[in-house]
C-alpha cells in the first residue's frame, strides 16, 4: 500500500470518524485514501474553521479531533486553531501536506517550515520522513494529544512519503493507561487543612469538566456542604441551580463571588488551569490554597498554591470525600449573605422591555428556552461575560466558551462540531457580528451538511468588548465601529433561514420557531450594550461591597 493509505489505516485504528479540512495538491494521495476508508472528510471553507471544529470535537469526546490542510498558506491558517486547542486543553491532531522532501522542482514556492512554526503551539510536531514509521508517529501523536493536560499535535506528510510503497504494515494498538493516584501524604495534608478551616470554599475550573469528576464533586459538595463557584470554563460541572452555588468568576474583581473569596481561609482549587487567570489574588499567610489537578501547578505571580494534590482529579475528590466530615466550626453564614445578594442582583433586567435588547433579557430568554442538555457555543465578545455570569448551566460542557486563547471566530465552527457530536441535542451558536464575520463562510458548510443549527447573532455594529474596555480606561470612543451586511439576506443567500426580531417580546418565540423548524437558522438580534459600564463596573462592585 501507499504511505497515505497506511496513514489512514493508522487513523482508523485510533477510532477517527471524521476529518475536518481543506484539501490541497500536496495531500491528494491522502484524500484518495480517505475516499476508500471509514473516515468521513468534512470539507470546510477555511482551515481555521476546520481546526476549531476538530478542537471542539476533542473537547467534547476526549478523543483527538483531526484537521487537515495543505502546505504553506493552508498550514499557516491552522495556527490560530492550534493555539486555541493548546491553550484550551483540547485534544486535536493537525495533518499538513508538504512538497516532496527527496526531490522537488518548485524552489521555495509556498515553502514554510511548518514543523518549526508549530513547535511553540503544540505538544508534539514531526515531519514524517519514512513511510514505515507512520504507525508509530500516529500512535505517539494521539497519545500526546489525549493525555492530561490535552492539547494540539501536528504531523507533516510530505508528498513523496505519501506515495511511497510500504510492503508490510504493522499498526500499533492503542494502549490501556490509567492516570496516577494522588499521593497519600498530600491527601492527608489537604484533608487536615480543610478540616481545620473556618470558611472553606471550593473553586471548580476547566479540567474538572470530565464526567467522573462531576459525579465525584457532587458527592463531595452534598456530603460536606461547602459552597462553590466556577471559572468560566468550569461552568456546568455542578448544576448552577444548586443551593450552594456562589456564582461564576466572569469578572476579574469586584463581584459578589470575590467577597466570598476574600472571606475564605481555605480555597480548594479543583481543576484550575493558570491559562484562566485565578479570580483572586494570592495573599500569603491569610489563606491556604489547595491545588487539585492532573498535573502540578504552573506557578505564577498570581498563583502559588501551598498544598498540591497531583493525580486523577475524580479519584482525589473521592478520597477527600471519604476522609472528611462536616465540621461544627465551619461557618458559611457570610457566604449565605453573599449568595442571597447575588441571586437578587441576577434578576435585575431579566424582563427588560427595551429594544435593542438588554443583555440580561437575552440571557434569561435563552435559559428559558434551552433544555438542560442544550449546548451553547459562544464566540468571543462582550456577550460572553453576560452569559458566563448570568446563564445557569445545568450540565457539564453545555456552555462552550473560550477563556484561554479567547479568540474571535470560533463560535460557529464550535457549534457545528458540537452538533455532530450531539445530533440529538439542541445546539445554539452565539456570536457577535465581529466574530461571526471572521468565519461567516462556514454558513455554507452548515447548509451543505444539513445540520439542525441555530445561530444567534448579537449585533451592535462594533467591536463591543474592546469598546467597553476603551471606555473603562477613560479613552474616547474611537476605531471600534464598522458596517454590516443584511444578515437575513446573507443567511438566505447561503440557503439558510434568516430572522430579525423587532421587539424584545419577539425574540423568544423566534428562537422557538427556528429550532422547531429544523435546518440552519440565523437570528439577527440587535443588542443594547449601553449598560456595560454602569452594571459591570459600578453597580456590581457597589452592591457586592455592601454585603
Amino acid at each position: 500500500m501507499k504511505g497515505a493509505q497506511l496513514f489512514v489505516k493508522a487513523l482508523e485504528a485510533e477510532g477517527v470518524e471524521r476529518i475536518f479540512g481543506v484539501p490541497g495538491e500536496e495531500n491528494l494521495d491522502f484524500v484518495e485514501a480517505l475516499r476508500d476508508s471509514s473516515i468521513r472528510l468534512i470539507v470546510t471553507r477555511h482551515e481555521q474553521a476546520a481546526g476549531f471544529m476538530a478542537a471542539t470535537w476533542g473537547r467534547l469526546t476526549g478523543e483527538a479531533g483531526v484537521a487537515l490542510s495543505t502546505l504553506g498558506p493552508g498550514a499557516t491558517n491552522l495556527v490560530t486553531a492550534a493555539a486555541y486547542a493548546q491553550l484550551g486543553a483540547m485534544p486535536m491532531m493537525m495533518i499538513t501536506g508538504q512538497k516532496p522532501i527527496r526531490e522537488h522542482k518548485q524552489g521555495l514556492f509556498q515553502l514554510v517550515d511548518v514543523v518549526d512554526m508549530m513547535q511553540p503551539l503544540t505538544k508534539y510536531t514531526r515531519q514524517i520522513v519514512s513511510a514505515p514509521t507512520i504507525p508509530a508517529r500516529v500512535r505517539e501523536a494521539f497519545r500526546r494529544a489525549e493525555e492530561e493536560r490535552p492539547g494540539a499535535v501536528h504531523l507533516e506528510l510530505p508528498e513523496d512519503i505519501a506515495r511511497d510503497s510500504v510492503e508490510e504494515a504493522i499498526l500499533l494498538p492503542t494502549e490501556y493507561a490509567r492516570r496516577p493516584a494522588p499521593d497519600e501524604a498530600a491527601l492527608v495534608q489537604a484533608a487536615e487543612a480543610i478540616t481545620g478551616a473556618r470558611h472553606p470554599i471550593l473553586m471548580i475550573g476547566a479540567a474538572a469538566n470530565r464526567q467522573r469528576t462531576t459525579v465525584a464533586l457532587r458527592a463531595f459538595i452534598d456530603k460536606l456542604g461547602i459552597p462553590f463557584f466556577t471559572t468560566q470554563m468550569g461552568k456546568g460541572v455542578i448544576d448552577e441551580d444548586h443551593p450552594l452555588w456562589l456564582g461564576n468568576a466572569a469578572l476579574s474583581d469586584g463581584d459578589f463571588v470575590h467577597r466570598a473569596i476574600d472571606a475564605a481561609d481555605v480555597i480548594v482549587n479543583v481543576g484550575h488551569d493558570v491559562v484562566e487567570k485565578p479570580p483572586f489574588f494570592m495573599r500569603k499567610g491569610r489563606r491556604t490554597v489547595i491545588h487539585i489537578n492532573f498535573s502540578s501547578a504552573e506557578v505564577d505571580a498570581v498563583y502559588f498554591p501551598q498544598i498540591e494534590v497531583v493525580g486523577d482529579i475524580a479519584h482525589t475528590v473521592e478520597r477527600l470525600t471519604d476522609a472528611l466530615q462536616p465540621q461544627e466550626h465551619w461557618n458559611f453564614s457570610f457566604f449565605d449573605r453573599v449568595r442571597n445578594a447575588f441571586h437578587k442582583q441576577l434578576e435585575e433586567h431579566a424582563r427588560d422591555q427595551r429594544f435593542p435588547m438588554h443583555p440580561v433579557r437575552i440571557v434569561d430568554d435563552t435559559r428559558r428556552f434551552m433544555p438542560d442538555d442544550g449546548v451553547l457555543c459562544l464566540d468571543n465578545g462582550m456577550y460572553k461575560i453576560w452569559y458566563a455570569r448570568y446563564y445557569r448551566a445545568r450540565e457539564p460542557n453545555t456552555v462552550l466558551l473560550d477563556n484561554a486563547l479567547a479568540t474571535m471566530g470560533a463560535g460557529l465552527p464550535s457549534a457545528m462540531a458540537a452538533k455532530m457530536v450531539y445530533p440529538e441535542r439542541k445546539v445554539l451558536a452565539i456570536c457577535g457580528d465581529g466574530g461571526f464575520m471572521m468565519n461567516a463562510q462556514e454558513l455554507e458548510t452548515c447548509v451543505r451538511l444539513k445540520l439542525d443549527l441555530v445561530i444567534l447573532l448579537l449585533r451592535d455594529d462594533a467591536y463591543g468588548m474592546i469598546r467597553w474596555k476603551q471606555a473603562e480606561m477613560g479613552y474616547d470612543d474611537y476605531g471600534m465601529v464598522f458596517g454590516n451586511p443584511d444578515f437575513v439576506a446573507f443567511a438566505e443567500a447561503h440557503g439558510a433561514r434568516g430572522h430579525r426580531p423587532g421587539s424584545a417580546d419577539e425574540f423568544l418565540p423566534t428562537l422557538e420557531r427556528a429550532f422547531n423548524a429544523g435546518g440552519v437558522h440565523l437570528i439577527d438580534l440587535t443588542i443594547d450594550y449601553s449598560d456595560n459600564h454602569r452594571i459591570l463596573n459600578e453597580d456590581i462592585p457597589r452592591l457586592s461591597a455592601a454585603v
